[in-house]
């Protein structure tokens, strides 16, 4: 674990760390050509489909074959390009300053004081706040280089650690799990299918993540299972 250092936060210092400018083009590119790719297939598929009575969506396949070459192949760009779009619109970004951090993703901001972060550490793929009685502030999914973002922490004054230093203090999540509290088995049992079926991320998913916080309750999901771990100060258990 790499410690904070004791000089006086600076509020002019700021760190910026986003995805390289190179590799947000590659992203852009490569789908890009990929959608011009399916725009100069789609045409000749659907020619063959019209010509199948017995071959389903016929309406859609002529109206496909209906259409021009050149505007297939624009069509197909568009979409790529919109689809490296969305790409760019999940990737994670960092500003970094000696009192505070906000970390921008899917277009939502959110913003801590360094008084408030007593902790940053990668998890997998996410990079994760702790406060000061060990509750989880944030996850979020990080596709930038960690090595750049534990420098970017510590030369900031924040303490970073390499991996969860509460790892071994989550239990797998069934129901009815005994020593949790009062109501966090019931939204643990409502989050259970949309982390299923749309993932971590989804935003019903991590508001169900807010509220398990709310009640002192760190929940981490591990391919679609749940785990989770009690704050000391949430007294004693009552579910």
């Amino acid at each position: 674990m790499r410690k904070n250092t004791d000089r006086a936060p600076k509020a002019d210092r700021l760190t910026v760390l986003r995805a390289p400018a190179w590799r947000t083009a590659g992203v852009y590119v490569v789908c890009a050509l990929a959608g011009a790719g399916l725009g100069l297939l789609v045409g000749p598929l659907a020619d063959w489909l019209v010509t199948l009575p017995w071959a389903p969506m016929q309406g859609p396949a002529e109206l496909v074959a209906s259409i021009a070459p050149p505007w297939l192949l624009a069509a197909g760009t568009l979409a790529g390009l919109a689809l490296g779009g969305a790409a760019h619109f999940e990737q994670l970004t960092i500003r970094l300053a000696d009192d505070y951090v906000v970390l921008n993703r899917k277009g939502r901001e959110h913003a801590f004081a360094r008084a408030d972060t007593a902790l940053a550490f990668r998890d997998g793929k996410h990079l994760v706040l702790l406060g000061p009685g060990g509750g989880e502030l944030s996850r979020q999914e990080c596709d930038l280089s960690f090595r750049r973002v534990a420098d970017a922490f510590t030369a900031h004054g924040y303490t970073w650690a390499d991996a969860d230093p509460h790892r071994d203090d989550f239990r797998r999540w069934v129901p009815n799990l005994p020593g949790l509290p009062t109501g966090a088995n019931a939204i643990l049992k409502a989050r259970e299918e949309p982390l299923k079926e749309k993932g971590p991320d989804a935003d019903d998913v991590r508001e169900l993540r807010d509220e398990l916080a709310r009640l002192g309750v760190v929940v981490r999901d591990e391919k679609r299972r749940q785990y989770v771990r009690t704050l000391p100060q949430t007294g004693p258990a009552t579910d």
